[in-house]
């Protein structure tokens, strides 16, 4: 876990490991594009366990969290055989969403091997009526970590 600070605004990082595994590579032995989107969910699932900001938290409090955009801009290829070390920046935002960014890179080398960002929104659980504003709760988690 890490804490940034560029001018005001600060940051929550995650870093996390894993391993390319044999059925995320093609023939050749190159990790398919697609899982790196995975990758990102790795990220994800990594930050909200050391943040209390995983999917079942959200849940428990009454709301799911859908993506709603995703991105990611490939530099280099994964191979089966590789570790990718996910690094998962929360990016603070007064709208009622959570927006994250990734950078992948080649464990062992540091190679930056792929870019990219996700957008959630808040829907409530029993209705999946969109939220506008922030849940009180996640309000209070962004006011725990500085992040207002």
């Amino acid at each position: 876990m890490e804490k940034q600070k560029l001018g005001q605004q600060k940051f929550l990082i995650e870093k996390t490991t894993v391993a390319i595994r044999f059925n995320e590579a093609d023939p050749l032995g190159i990790v398919w594009h697609g899982h790196y989107i995975r990758y990102f969910e790795d990220g994800r699932e990594a930050f909200g366990q050391t943040h209390e900001l995983s999917y079942l938290d959200f849940y428990k409090k009454g709301y799911i969290v859908p993506i709603v955009s995703v991105n990611c801009d490939f530099k280099k290829s994964l191979r089966y055989g590789d570790s990718v070390v996910i690094e998962t920046k929360y990016i603070p935002t007064v709208a009622a969403k959570i927006h994250f960014e990734y950078r992948l890179f080649k464990a062992g080398t540091g190679e930056l091997v792929a870019t990219g960002t996700s957008v959630q929104v808040f829907l409530e659980k029993e209705t999946s009526i969109l939220q506008l504003s922030n849940p009180a709760f996640f309000d209070e988690w962004k006011q725990k970590h500085d992040l207002i």
